[in-house]
C-alpha cells in the first residue's frame, strides 16, 4: 500500500508540472446514474442519442481498456453507468492522457451523450472528461471480501466504496426518518429540539456517560432519553411534539446494541397508550410501505407483516403462560428462587430486577409484531398506573423478532405519584444500582403545574432500520458505529494484510 501511494504522489507531482491540477474545484454534473437509467434505459441496441449531452461524474469502478477504446463503470450514489471512451471522439492528446493517468478509483467527470450497446446494455459516449480526484490509495472492488468486519466498520467509506449494498442500506436509513417525519407532520406533530447536556439523566434507566462543563465546573449527563425535557414542553403548552435524535448509554455493544443510538420520542395531549399503539402500528405500517410497497418484510428468512392491527398481549399472562410464575402475585423469594433454578442469581434483591430476568427468558419467543402491555409499576416509574390495577401501569413495548421497538405509556401526571416513584429509585440507586433514575425534582414541578392526559412514545430508529433492510447487525445501519480502538498502524497492517490475500487470489 505505501508502494503504490509513493507511486501515487509522483504521479500527482507530475500531473501538476504539467500544469494540470490533480484536486479540481468542480464539475457540472446534470443527471444522476438512476435518472439517467431512468430516462434513457428504452432505447434500441445500436441506438445513439446525440442530442442528449449531459455532464455525469462519479468513481471509476471498472476500466477496460481496448488499443484506441476504453469501457469504465462509473458509480455515483443512485447506481453504476458505463463508459464508452473513444480516440477519435476525445482526440489523440486527451485519449493519450487518460490511457496514462486514469485508473480505477478515480473520480472523473464526463460530458457525452447516451446510447444502447449491440449487448443491450445504456452507455455514455465520452465527448469529453475531467479528472476530479487522484486517489492516493487503490480501493478495490473486492474489499467486501475482507474477513475482517471490524475494519469494514472503522473505514466504512471503502466498505461504502466497494459495496452498493451498503449505501442502499444507508439511504434506507435516512428514507425511513425522512418518512415519519412526514407522517407525523400530517398529524400535526411539531418537531423540537431538547438538551443532550443534562444536570439530572432521566426518562429511562440506563448507565450514563458523564462529561465536565468547565464554565460552571460541574459534571454533567449526555441524555439517556428525551422523554422528561419533552414532557416539560407539554406541561407548557405544546399538544403535540416529537424528537428525533441521539441517545447516549455507557452500556455494552452487541449485534443490537451501540452506545450511541437514535430514537424519536413523540408526546400527544389528551391520548393514552391505546392511542399510541394506534399511531405505532400505522406510522409503521406507513414507513414499511412508503419503502417497500408492501407491509411484509423478510428478516432473517422471516416473512413479517406489519399490517395493522398487531397483535396485544399482557405481560404477565405471558411470562405466567411460558415459566409458570407471576409477576404480580408472587413474592421476591418466589421468584428470586424460581431465577437461581435457571442458573440465574439477581444483584439486586428487589422486585424490578427479578421482572426483568424473568422477561429476558421468554422475549425472544415473539416473532411478529406484538404489543406487550400492562407492565407492573416496579418496572415503570413514569407510567401511569392502570385505570383497572394500580399494580401494573398502562405501558406496552412492541416485540418484533425478540427485540424492543417502541416503548410506550400513558404518561404519568400525578406529581405526587411521580415523586415517590423518583424516590423508590434514589432508593434502588443508594444500593448500588447505576441504571436507576435519580430524583429530578424540575420534573416533579413541572408536573405540579399540571401535564394534561398524555401519550408518549419511544421507537429505536436503528432497530427499525435493521429490519427494514435485513441487516444482521445495528453497526450496519450506523454510518460510523462505535468500535474497538486500535493503534492506527495496526489497521493498516490487517488492511494490508487482507488486500494482498485477495490479490494473491487473482
Amino acid at each position: 500500500m505505501s508502494e503504490l501511494r509513493n507511486q501515487r504522489i509522483q504521479q500527482i507531482n507530475e500531473l501538476r508540472e504539467k500544469g494540470i491540477n490533480p484536486y479540481p474545484y468542480s464539475f457540472k454534473k446534470e443527471m444522476m446514474a438512476e435518472q439517467i437509467i431512468g430516462k434513457f434505459n428504452n432505447i434500441s441496441e445500436g441506438e445513439m442519442l446525440e442530442n442528449e449531452v449531459f455532464g455525469f461524474a462519479g468513481r471509476i469502478m471498472t476500466l477496460r481498456t481496448h488499443g484506441k477504446s476504453a469501457f469504465l463503470h462509473i458509480k455515483d450514489d443512485t447506481g453504476r453507468i458505463q463508459v464508452y471512451v473513444r480516440k477519435d471522439k476525445v482526440g489523440d492528446e486527451n485519449y493519450d492522457f487518460f490511457k496514462h493517468n486514469i485508473s480505477v478509483g478515480d473520480w472523473i467527470g464526463i460530458k457525452g451523450f447516451p446510447f444502447k450497446t449491440k449487448t443491450g446494455e445504456l452507455t455514455i459516449l465520452a465527448l469529453e472528461f475531467e479528472l476530479l480526484n487522484k486517489p492516493l490509495r487503490a480501493m478495490p472492488e473486492k474489499f467486501h471480501g475482507l474477513k475482517d468486519k471490524e475494519i469494514k466498520y472503522r473505514q466504512r467509506y471503502v466498505d461504502m466504496i466497494a459495496n452498493d449494498d451498503v449505501i442502499k442500506t444507508l439511504k434506507t436509513r435516512f428514507m425511513l426518518i425522512r418518512h415519519m417525519r412526514n407522517y407525523l407532520t400530517e398529524k400535526g406533530f411539531l418537531e423540537v429540539e431538547t438538551p443532550i447536556l443534562e444536570n439530572i439523566m432521566g426518562g429511562a434507566n440506563a448507565r450514563p456517560f458523564i462529561t465536565h462543563l468547565n464554565v460552571y465546573d460541574q459534571d454533567m449527563y449526555l441524555r439517556i432519553a428525551t422523554e422528561l425535557h419533552l414532557k416539560r414542553l407539554v406541561v407548557g403548552g405544546m399538544e403535540k411534539v416529537y424528537e428525533i435524535g441521539r441517545i447516549f448509554r455507557n452500556e455494552g455493544v452487541s449485534y443490537k446494541h451501540n452506545p450511541e443510538f437514535t430514537t424519536i420520542e413523540l408526546y400527544q395531549a389528551y391520548a393514552d397508550y391505546y392511542d399510541m399503539m394506534e399511531l405505532t402500528e400505522n406510522m409503521m405500517a406507513y414507513i414499511t410501505e412508503q419503502i417497500h410497497g408492501t407491509t411484509k418484510i423478510v428478516y432473517n428468512g422471516v416473512e413479517i407483516d406489519l399490517k395493522p392491527p398487531f397483535k396485544r398481549i399482557k405481560m404477565r399472562d405471558f411470562i405466567k403462560e411460558h415459566l409458570g410464575v407471576d409477576i404480580v402475585e408472587d413474592s421476591n423469594e418466589s421468584l428470586d428462587a424460581f431465577l437461581k433454578s435457571k442458573g440465574i442469581q439477581v444483584q439486586f434483591k428487589e422486585k424490578s430486577h427479578y421482572i426483568e430476568e424473568l422477561w429476558d427468558l421468554v422475549e425472544d419467543k415473539i416473532v411478529e409484531p406484538t404489543f406487550v402491555m400492562d407492565h407492573p409499576v416496579e418496572i415503570s416509574p413514569l407510567a401511569k398506573r392502570h385505570r383497572e390495577d394500580p399494580r401494573v401501569t398502562e405501558r406496552f413495548e412492541l416485540i418484533i423478532y425478540g427485540r424492543e421497538m417502541v416503548n410506550a405509556f400513558s404518561e404519568l401526571n400525578d406529581p405526587i405519584d411521580q415523586y415517590e416513584r423518583f424516590k423508590s429509585q434514589e432508593e434502588l440507586k443508594d444500593q448500588g444500582d447505576d441504571e436507576a433514575q435519580l430524583m429530578d425534582h424540575d420534573f416533579v414541578r413541572a408536573l405540579e403545574y399540571g401535564l394534561p392526559p398524555t401519550g408518549g412514545m419511544g421507537l429505536g430508529i436503528d432497530r427499525f432500520a435493521m429490519f427494514l433492510t435485513d441487516a444482521s447487525s445495528i453497526k450496519d445501519v450506523i454510518a460510523f458505529p462505535i468500535v474497538k480502538p486500535m493503534k492506527f498502524e495496526d489497521e493498516e497492517k490487517i488492511f494490508d494484510d487482507e488486500i494482498e490475500d485477495l490479490t494473491n487470489k487473482d
